[in-house]
């Protein structure tokens, strides 16, 4: 579990150490100061100055905004510290530099088969950073690398979850194409599941590219389009069949002119054949009856 240090501020320390490197320097100068008879005591205080000045030294550390160290004692966890300056620590710490900042990551385009078994081509941007410094020093091995390899393994498992369309399962709650806002959710839970053994907080996820596959991506474009095309072809016959009806009932209603059954056949013909042909129909004008 992560512990979180606060270590005393170094610039006393600093102080301190500069004050023994120049008082060591001073004693060693004027132990030596007589070539022939050379003061030992002097020299030996000198010496013993400036190793604890260097040990004084050992023991301050730097931290940038939004960094973080990792502190052990002789392979024990000590803690962590993330405020930003200048601090003094025990000299024999060992500290590991860590990034609290967030980061991007743009994830490879893969190749997987949808819930239906088409193969399509899926890709994800996210934004992530560490949360537990604990977890991402101790429990994985490189936890950059753990990041990409697991969000590879999430964007499979949610592409194999979910169709591509609805176009083969009519009655899908969720496709991917048109998903949206609760695609994109269902991927930060995945990544946030995934992620939180290494202390990883997924801030933001997104699939930056979804399509067909390019073996099937021609077949796929064209079952789209015939689709549609069914689609608007069942909108036209319906609009003209009630357009077709209104007119029979009008005519009827007001008295305007008494049709029977295969005078209303011709009209109903003609009237389909105007109203969902794709061109215009050309008049032309009948000089006779309809009977000869």
């Amino acid at each position: 579990m992560e512990k979180v240090l606060k270590p005393m501020s170094g610039y006393l320390a600093l102080v301190i150490s500069l004050l023994l490197l120049g008082g060591s320097a001073y004693l060693f100068i004027y132990g030596i100061n007589d070539g022939e008879n050379p003061d030992i005591t002097y020299v030996i205080i000198s010496l013993i100055s400036f190793f604890i000045t260097f040990f004084l030294l050992k023991g301050l550390m730097i931290i940038q905004p939004n960094h973080s160290r990792v502190l052990n004692f002789f392979g024990k966890y000590v803690g962590s510290v993330k405020d930003n300056g200048l601090f003094f620590i025990n000299p024999l710490y060992s500290s590991q530099k860590m990034s609290l900042r967030s980061e991007n990551l743009q994830g490879q385009t893969l190749k997987v088969n949808d819930k239906m078994g088409n193969p399509i081509e899926i890709a994800v941007v996210m934004v992530w950073k560490v949360g537990d410094t604990y977890k991402a020093a101790f429990d994985v091995e490189r936890y950059s690398d753990f990041v990409k390899m697991q969000s590879e393994a999430a964007v499979r498992h949610l592409a194999m979850s979910f169709p591509y369309d609805n176009l083969e399962d009519d009655h899908a709650p969720i496709t991917l194409r048109e998903g949206g806002e609760k695609i994109n959710s269902i991927l930060e839970q995945e990544l946030t599941d995934r992620l939180s053994k290494a202390g990883i907080i997924i801030q933001e996820a997104r699939i930056s590219h979804l399509a067909y596959a390019s073996e099937i991506a021609g077949a796929m474009l064209q079952r789209q389009q015939a689709t549609a095309i069914v689609a608007a072809r069942t909108k036209i016959v319906e609009g003209a069949v009630g357009m077709v009806d209104l007119a029979l009932k009008k005519l009827s209603a007001e008295n305007i002119v008494e049709l029977d059954d295969e005078r209303k056949a011709a009209m109903v013909s003609n009237l389909m054949v105007v109203l969902c042909g794709e061109k215009a129909a050309q008049p032309i004008l009948n000089a006779g009856t309809l009977y000869n």
